[in-house]
């Protein structure tokens, strides 16, 4: 177990419910869960009193507690508790979670008076990452992903997990199933893969993974060239539409210039864009963007 210190924006929940992740399971004292390819973590954002007690606190965390100032120094910044090792983090999670790009900055770039919607919408939904999630799974999770609400898509991916994946255990002794491999997904029965209530979107599930088992899909090769080029390959696999492949592009492949175009963007476009939305003053970010303006007029509606 140990405790990060994260002074960008970064917010588990908002993550959680960006509509970019469909395997953030909540946990016990407001944590979550998260899977990525064979790898599980729980995390929890903790109390400074709690990450002055720790044994295992960061060595930022010690430093500015050694040097007593509580709250100067980490004023600023929250305490996160994973259960993982500082080397799993380094090599498996920050890369995961994106902690090298800066958020913060991305999002003060937006003038208030030039742009007060985004503006709103950005400090609203303050918090969100474009996760660098595995392809593979993005692929098969965005086609399951057509014309369906979240609860759906999350339940046919955990069927899925369940059907094809690897059982395994989390720190607490909590069972979890890895997302399955190509090969075991073009080995599944045709009733076996009906259990997972995909709909008509079984056949192009079933067809990515032959693709990728017979060797006339590799996902690496399909992210060369420029965007526009990748988009282009991505559509050209049996079932992926513009949509899936712009979701693909930014969350698959975390090209954050990408700018899915779902009902909810639509409304945005239409409603506070109607002289046109400015993409070239926004890149190479509109991918995150995109996320405050989607979140922030979902969730606007839900309340």
């Amino acid at each position: 177990m140990i405790n990060v210190e994260i002074t960008d924006d970064f917010d588990l929940e908002k993550i959680a419910e960006s509509g970019q992740c469909f395997r953030w399971q909540p946990i016990e004292d407001g944590g979550y869960r998260i899977i990525h390819r064979d790898k599980c973590l729980c995390i929890w954002k903790d109390s400074l009193e709690s990450a002055l007690t720790d044994g295992d606190r960061s060595d930022a965390v010690e430093s500015a507690f050694a040097d007593g100032d509580r709250k100067g120094a980490l004023g600023h910044a929250d305490i996160y508790r994973l259960d993982c090792t500082e080397e799993e983090y380094r090599d498996i999670w920050s890369s995961y979670l994106d902690m090298d790009e800066d958020y913060r900055n991305i999002r003060e770039k937006i003038d208030p008076e030039l742009d007060p919607f985004l503006f709103e919408a950005a400090e609203h939904e303050r918090g969100i990452r474009i996760l660098k999630q595995d392809p593979w799974e993005a692929l098969i999770s965005f086609i399951i992903s057509q014309n369906r609400n979240i609860p759906a898509i999350k339940a046919s991916i955990e069927k899925l997990c369940e059907r094809a994946g690897e059982k395994c255990f989390d720190s607490r002794g909590e069972v979890y199933y890895t997302f399955p491999t190509p090969a075991a997904i073009a080995s599944m029965s045709d009733e076996l893969l009906a259990e997972c209530k995909l709909g008509y979107r079984d056949k192009y599930v079933r067809r990515a993974a032959e693709d990728v088992v017979n060797g006339s899909l590799d996902i690496g090769l399909i992210d060369t060239g420029s965007d526009d080029d990748v988009l282009k390959g991505l559509t050209g696999l049996y079932g992926v539409g513009k949509k899936v492949a712009s979701c693909m592009l930014l969350f698959g492949l975390h090209h954050l210039n990408a700018f899915p175009v779902d009902v909810w963007i639509k409304r945005v476009l239409e409603t506070e864009y109607s002289k046109g939305y400015p993409f070239d003053d926004y890149s190479p970010y509109n991918g995150v963007y995109q996320q405050y303006m989607f979140a922030y007029y979902r969730n606007r509606t839900e309340e």
